[in-house]
Parts: structure tokens; C-alpha cells; sequence
């Protein structure tokens, strides 16, 4: 690759078509700080030297050397990789986690109407090219929703068309026969008619908010279901653990979006998280009796989920106040950049800067990736529920709960551990060409500029990277594979 770079074009081109006065004694000081005047073949193990700290620079272990215009390649390293880490750690932990969770359920639902119709969304959206999904991105989620942002009025008329989407997309989902799945269709197209005619009525795109009712609604919600999922409903000390953190969360509702968030900075928040976390984890512990820990993982679970929902309203509370400030106009959805120029505010301002520049670079790698995390897990969890293991864990009278998620679940994830690890290297390595639709002034500006400038050593730190993290994550799912499976042991 340093050759390969190395020799792609002169990086003294733009010095030779100067018109300085100085010209010559610029090309000299340019060659002579990037070893020129050496073949590329021998100028590689100056490189090479640098890096392990006996190359000619003498900067010691790990120096990259500097760039065409004089910059410490370290540095723009530092700042390119936090740029884009901060892009790619959101989507890929969004796309893992969405196409487990689907995947899975395709597989418990095998040859049903959701299963056929994931399955088709999956291989279109696997076969999409990146730049042409940023494109259409920008147009309709971006554009075409900043004009509607202008006047937000649903259309009364399309109402009836979403609700009958949102009915048939739920009866394929929830698994019912006969009049109880024309049930199921009537409840989701009435609920999702009125709450459209809500978000009309009360202008929630102009204000949007979760509110008090909302908040007590997803916290119970998410009490019951993450109880239904971690131990099951059976399980009442889990329950009214859950319950009881879901009641302290909608009990410091009030205090903390009109009392101690305001002024709140970063590590501040970071620290409310962490106590959530710490409090909703005591509170199932003293609820668990003899089975503690899973009472306690329940319990801190919930109590994560409802923190994030009410920090989510707080963010939402200050919505206005960001769309329409000057810098940014009443078009928030960003359709380049990582961040609103010189825009000043607290936390959630800043916050919510920073979520709509991820927004749309986010989808975009969300769909490419998503798509082959889902046909993985329903593949995996299908393999895995053909076993013997399974079928004497049924017979052994166990809830299906209980055998797909203690028992088949675990095993169905140990090749989605090396799908994850392998993907790593490549989403980093992709995200060239998102951050170049984008602007996203991350590791695929360092490597085109290097491109662009015939300059190896970003192009080599960019390659450093890519594969170290690679290796790095390989590594670590040899050590998942035996945290999944009881029979892998790593010594």
C-alpha cells in the first residue's frame, strides 16, 4: 500500500506549479521532510522505522511521520479516528442489536408474512450501494423533511393509508389466527390513527414530546417486557422490582426536566446514568429473595430504559429552541458536516447538534449492515433449534422462554460474534465512502486526502487502524466464544 501510494503521483505538483517566489527552496524543504529524494521501496523502511522508534526522525515507538503540509499525522490520526468512532460505534451497535433482535424473531416465526417480508427488505436493502442510499437520504429524510418541518400539517387523507400499514405490518408480526388477528389489525390501525390525529392536533412536530401519560406508559411498558423477556412474567419478585424502579423513574420525572438538568454538563450526565443503573440494581437485589441476580439484571435494566426515555424528552423539551435558533434556521435535520458551526448551548442543545449530523450517516450504514445480521441470526437460531439439547429441553417441560433464551439463544450468537468482529475493520473501512457524502471529517477525509496529496503516511495510519482494529476484535471474539459456550474454554 505505501508503494502502491507512493508512486500513484508526485506530491511536489502543486509546489511546481507555484508562482512563489520561493518555489525551489519550498520543493527542497518538502523533500527533504519527506524523504523524497529516497525510492519509495527504500523510503518504506524509514517508515517502518519510525514506527518501531529506529527510523531517521528519532520522534520514538509509534511516530507516523507528518503529512505533504507539515502535520503530525498522530495528531490528525487522533482526531479523524474519534470522528469517525463516534459515527460507526452508533450504527453498528444499532444494526447488531436490531438485527439480532429481528433475526431472531423471523426465526420463531419461520415461513410467516413478517418472515417473507423481512426477508425481501433484507436482501434489498443488502444489495443497495451506500452512496446511492446517502443520496436518497438526503433527499427525502433531509430535504424533503426540513420543507415539511415548514408547515407540518398530516394530511388527513393519508392518515387511513399509515393506519392500514400499521395494522397489516402488526398482524403479521404478533403471532394470532383467525378473528384474534383481525383483532390485533383493528387495535393497531385505530391506535396508530390517533395518534397521528394527536401529533396533528397538539403540533407535535414543532414541540415534540413524550410527556408525563407517555412516561408512565413506556415505563410500565417496559417493565413488564423486559421482565417478560429476562425471567418471565412468573417471576414476581422480577416484576414488582421492575415496577418499583419504574415508579421511582416517573417520580423524579419533574425534578429532573424542570429542576437539576438544567445547567447539567457531560460527565454530570454520564453520572446520572451510571446511577440509574447503580440505584435500579440495589432495588432488585433487595426485591430478589434467592434469586438475586437475575432479579437485579432485570431490575437495571429497566431502570437503564427508563432513564433514557426521560432524558429523551429532556432533549426534546429544547427541540424549538434548536431548530429554530440562527445557526440553524428551521431546517435541524443536517444533510453534511458533524457539527452546527459556532452553535453555542447546554447540553441538550448540543445533544440533539449532534444527533441530527449523525442521523443520516447512521441510517445509512444501519441499512447495509442490519440486512446481513438478520439473515445470519434467523439462520443461526434455526440451526441451533433443531439440536438434540433442544428438543430434551422442551421435554423437559420448560417454557418456550426459557429454551430460547436461556438455552438456544446463546449458542445461535457465537457466529454472530465473528460476523461482529470481522464487520469492525470493514464498516471503518467503508465509512470513506459515507463520510464523503456526508463531509464527515473522519478516517475516510485522512485517507483521501492522503489519496489526493500522493502522501503515504495518512494512507498508512489509515491501514494501521483498519487492521489493528481487525485483529483486536477478532481476539475478542475468541474470548466471547467462550463466555457464549460452556464447552469453549480459553487458556
Amino acid at each position: 500500500m505505501y508503494i502502491l501510494t507512493a508512486l500513484s503521483g508526485d506530491p511536489l505538483e502543486d509546489l511546481r506549479v507555484s508562482t512563489a517566489p520561493n518555489k525551489q527552496q519550498l520543493i527542497e524543504a518538502r523533500t527533504a521532510l519527506l524523504h523524497l529524494d529516497v525510492s519509495p521501496f527504500l523510503r518504506y523502511f524509514l517508515w517502518l522505522g519510525d514506527i518501531i522508534g529506529i527510523g531517521p526522525s528519532q520522534k520514538g515507538f509509534g511516530w507516523l511521520g507528518v503529512t505533504v503540509q507539515n502535520q503530525p499525522v498522530t495528531v490528525l490520526l487522533s482526531q479523524a479516528a474519534g470522528s469517525t468512532l463516534r459515527l460507526v460505534t452508533v450504527a453498528s451497535l444499532v444494526a447488531i442489536i436490531l438485527g439480532i433482535v429481528i433475526g431472531i424473531t423471523t426465526a420463531l416465526r419461520q415461513y410467516s408474512g413478517y418472515d417473507y417480508g423481512v426477508t425481501f427488505l433484507s436482501f434489498l436493502f443488502f444489495s443497495l450501494p451506500i452512496f446511492w442510499v446517502a443520496v436518497l437520504l438526503k433527499q427525502y429524510i433531509a430535504i424533503g423533511f426540513n420543507d415539511f418541518l415548514g408547515d407540518p400539517q398530516i394530511s388527513y387523507a393519508l392518515i387511513p393509508i399509515l393506519a392500514v400499514i400499521s395494522g397489516l405490518v402488526w398482524m403479521s408480526i404478533i403471532p394470532r389466527k383467525g378473528l384474534q388477528k383481525l383483532l390485533t389489525f383493528a387495535i393497531a390501525a385505530v391506535v396508530t390513527a390517533g395518534i397521528l390525529f394527536y401529533m396533528d392536533l397538539s403540533d407535535w412536530f414543532s414541540t415534540p414530546h413524550i410527556g408525563i401519560v407517555g412516561i408512565v406508559i413506556t415505563s410500565v411498558g417496559l417493565a413488564f417486557g423486559v421482565t417478560a423477556i429476562s425471567t418471565g412474567l412468573k417471576k414476581r419478585r422480577a416484576l414488582y422490582a421492575s415496577l418499583t424502579v419504574a415508579a421511582l423513574g416517573i417520580a423524579l420525572y419533574f425534578p429532573f426536566m424542570y429542576g437539576f438538568s438544567y445547567g447539567l454538563e457531560l460527565p454530570g450526565f454520564i453520572g446520572l446514568a451510571l446511577l440509574a443503573i447503580a440505584v435500579s440494581f440495589g432495588i432488585g437485589w433487595l426485591w430478589g429473595g434467592s434469586d438475586r441476580m437475575p432479579v437485579a439484571r432485570t431490575a437495571a435494566i429497566t431502570g437503564f430504559l427508563v432513564a433514557a426515555i426521560i432524558a429523551l424528552d429532556r432533549f426534546m423539551l429544547v427541540w424549538n429552541q434548536y431548530a429554530n435558533s440562527g445557526r440553524v434556521k428551521g431546517r435541524p435535520i443536517a444533510t453534511i458536516g458533524s457539527a452546527t458551526p459556532n452553535l453555542e448551548g447546554s447540553l441538550w442543545v448540543q445533544g440533539l447538534d449532534a444527533f441530527t449530523h449523525l442521523l443520516l450517516p447512521t441510517i445509512a450504514l444501519i441499512l447495509i449492515s442490519f440486512a446481513s445480521y438478520t439473515r445470519y441470526s434467523r439462520a443461526s437460531l434455526l440451526e441451533v433449534m433443531n439440536q438434540d439439547y433442544i428438543r430434551t429441553a422442551r421435554a423437559k417441560g420448560l417454557t418456550e422462554r426459557t429454551v430460547v433464551v436461556r438455552h438456544a439463544f446463546r449458542n445461535a450468537l457465537i457466529p454472530i460474534a465473528t460476523i461482529v468482529a470481522f464487520d469492525i475493520g470493514g464498516i471503518i473501512g467503508g465509512a470513506v465512502i459515507t463520510e464523503r457524502v456526508f463531509g464527515w471529517t473522519g478516517m475516510g477525509a485522512l485517507f483521501q486526502n492522503g489519496l489526493d496529496h500522493v502522501d503515504p503516511n495518512p494512507v498508512m495510519a489509515f491501514f494501521l487502524v483498519t487492521g489493528g482494529l481487525a485483529i483486536l476484535f477478532n481476539l475478542i471474539a475468541d474470548l466471547v466464544y467462550a463466555g457464549l459456550d460452556p464447552r469453549i474454554r480459553v487458556s
